[in-house]
Protein backbone atom coordinates (compact mmCIF):
# COMPACT_ATOMS: atom_id res chain seq x y z
CA UNK A 1 0.00 0.00 0.00
CA UNK A 2 0.89 3.69 -1.02
CA UNK A 3 -0.69 5.32 1.91
CA UNK A 4 -4.49 6.07 2.64
CA UNK A 5 -6.21 7.79 -0.23
CA UNK A 6 -9.84 8.96 1.50
CA UNK A 7 -11.63 8.65 4.79
CA UNK A 8 -15.13 8.64 4.75
CA UNK A 9 -17.54 9.39 7.08
CA UNK A 10 -21.14 9.21 6.95
CA UNK A 11 -22.98 12.42 8.61
CA UNK A 12 -25.90 13.82 10.23
CA UNK A 13 -25.77 17.44 8.35
CA UNK A 14 -23.74 17.43 5.05
CA UNK A 15 -23.44 21.29 4.59
CA UNK A 16 -22.60 21.72 8.78
CA UNK A 17 -19.65 18.95 8.47
CA UNK A 18 -18.21 20.36 5.03
CA UNK A 19 -18.29 23.81 6.18
CA UNK A 20 -16.05 22.55 9.40
CA UNK A 21 -13.70 20.35 7.30
CA UNK A 22 -13.58 22.97 5.10
CA UNK A 23 -12.63 25.56 7.83
CA UNK A 24 -10.71 23.17 9.76
CA UNK A 25 -8.63 21.34 7.31
CA UNK A 26 -7.89 25.30 5.08
CA UNK A 27 -9.79 22.85 1.98
CA UNK A 28 -12.50 23.23 -0.47
CA UNK A 29 -15.10 21.25 -1.63
CA UNK A 30 -14.77 19.79 -4.99
CA UNK A 31 -17.73 20.53 -7.48
CA UNK A 32 -19.51 16.76 -7.68
CA UNK A 33 -20.90 14.62 -6.00
CA UNK A 34 -20.47 11.18 -5.55
CA UNK A 35 -23.23 8.33 -5.59
CA UNK A 36 -22.62 5.40 -2.88
CA UNK A 37 -21.28 2.40 -3.98
CA UNK A 38 -23.35 -0.47 -5.36
CA UNK A 39 -26.10 1.84 -3.57
CA UNK A 40 -26.55 4.91 -5.57
CA UNK A 41 -30.48 5.62 -4.15
CA UNK A 42 -29.29 5.85 -0.32
CA UNK A 43 -27.47 8.83 -0.97
CA UNK A 44 -24.23 10.23 -1.87
CA UNK A 45 -20.77 11.95 -0.52
CA UNK A 46 -19.14 15.56 -1.06
CA UNK A 47 -15.19 15.05 -1.74
CA UNK A 48 -13.25 17.43 0.71
CA UNK A 49 -9.19 17.27 0.06
CA UNK A 50 -6.87 18.28 2.48
CA UNK A 51 -4.57 20.38 0.00
CA UNK A 52 -0.90 19.54 1.94
CA UNK A 53 -1.14 15.88 2.32
CA UNK A 54 -3.60 14.67 -0.38
CA UNK A 55 -5.85 12.55 1.89
CA UNK A 56 -10.17 13.18 0.77
CA UNK A 57 -12.59 13.53 3.46
CA UNK A 58 -15.73 12.32 1.88
CA UNK A 59 -18.51 13.22 3.84
CA UNK A 60 -21.49 11.16 2.73
CA UNK A 61 -25.33 12.04 3.65
CA UNK A 62 -27.50 8.73 3.91
CA UNK A 63 -30.91 8.22 3.83
CA UNK A 64 -30.62 6.03 6.42
CA UNK A 65 -29.31 7.96 8.61
CA UNK A 66 -31.08 8.36 12.04
CA UNK A 67 -29.18 11.86 13.03
CA UNK A 68 -27.74 10.00 15.73
CA UNK A 69 -24.36 10.87 17.27
CA UNK A 70 -21.64 9.10 16.46
CA UNK A 71 -20.09 6.76 19.78
CA UNK A 72 -16.81 4.74 19.22
CA UNK A 73 -18.14 2.06 21.52
CA UNK A 74 -20.30 0.99 18.97
CA UNK A 75 -18.73 -1.34 15.96
CA UNK A 76 -17.18 0.57 13.36
CA UNK A 77 -15.07 3.27 13.54
CA UNK A 78 -13.58 4.18 16.87
CA UNK A 79 -11.25 7.27 15.57
CA UNK A 80 -8.99 8.73 12.47
CA UNK A 81 -5.25 9.86 13.74
CA UNK A 82 -3.14 11.66 11.00
CA UNK A 83 0.32 11.91 11.66
CA UNK A 84 2.07 15.18 11.79
CA UNK A 85 6.49 16.06 11.81
CA UNK A 86 6.87 16.62 14.97
CA UNK A 87 5.52 18.38 18.63
CA UNK A 88 5.89 21.61 16.92
CA UNK A 89 3.29 20.90 14.50
CA UNK A 90 1.19 19.95 17.46
CA UNK A 91 1.24 23.03 18.88
CA UNK A 92 0.42 24.67 15.93
CA UNK A 93 -2.67 23.01 14.95
CA UNK A 94 -3.70 23.48 18.70
CA UNK A 95 -3.15 26.94 18.47
CA UNK A 96 -5.71 26.94 15.23
CA UNK A 97 -8.11 24.99 16.84
CA UNK A 98 -8.05 27.36 18.98
CA UNK A 99 -8.24 30.29 17.16
CA UNK A 100 -11.34 28.52 15.32
CA UNK A 101 -13.06 27.70 18.53
CA UNK A 102 -12.87 23.90 18.34
CA UNK A 103 -12.72 22.32 21.39
CA UNK A 104 -9.32 20.13 21.53
CA UNK A 105 -7.14 18.55 24.23
CA UNK A 106 -4.14 20.66 23.41
CA UNK A 107 -0.51 19.04 23.13
CA UNK A 108 -0.73 15.63 25.26
CA UNK A 109 2.46 14.13 25.95
CA UNK A 110 2.69 9.81 26.14
CA UNK A 111 5.55 7.81 26.94
CA UNK A 112 3.83 4.48 26.64
CA UNK A 113 3.04 2.35 25.08
CA UNK A 114 5.97 3.97 23.07
CA UNK A 115 7.03 7.85 23.02
CA UNK A 116 4.43 9.99 21.29
CA UNK A 117 2.66 13.37 21.40
CA UNK A 118 -0.99 13.63 20.28
CA UNK A 119 -3.82 16.31 19.56
CA UNK A 120 -6.99 15.09 19.78
CA UNK A 121 -10.85 16.93 18.76
CA UNK A 122 -13.95 15.97 17.57
CA UNK A 123 -16.11 16.92 14.13
CA UNK A 124 -19.62 18.07 13.75
CA UNK A 125 -21.10 14.20 14.60
CA UNK A 126 -18.55 13.82 17.43
CA UNK A 127 -16.54 11.61 15.79
CA UNK A 128 -13.17 11.85 17.33
CA UNK A 129 -9.63 13.07 14.87
CA UNK A 130 -6.52 13.34 16.34
CA UNK A 131 -3.02 14.41 14.84
CA UNK A 132 -0.31 12.44 16.37
CA UNK A 133 3.62 12.62 16.16
CA UNK A 134 5.77 10.00 17.04
CA UNK A 135 9.25 9.82 18.98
Amino acid sequence: MLGVHHVSLTVTDLDTSVAWYERVFRTRRLDFTVAHYGRPETGYAVLVPEPRSGLIFGLHTNTGNRGERFDEADTGLDHVSFGVAGRADLEAWAAWLDELGVDNSGVIDETAPFPYSTVVFRDPDNIQLELIAVG
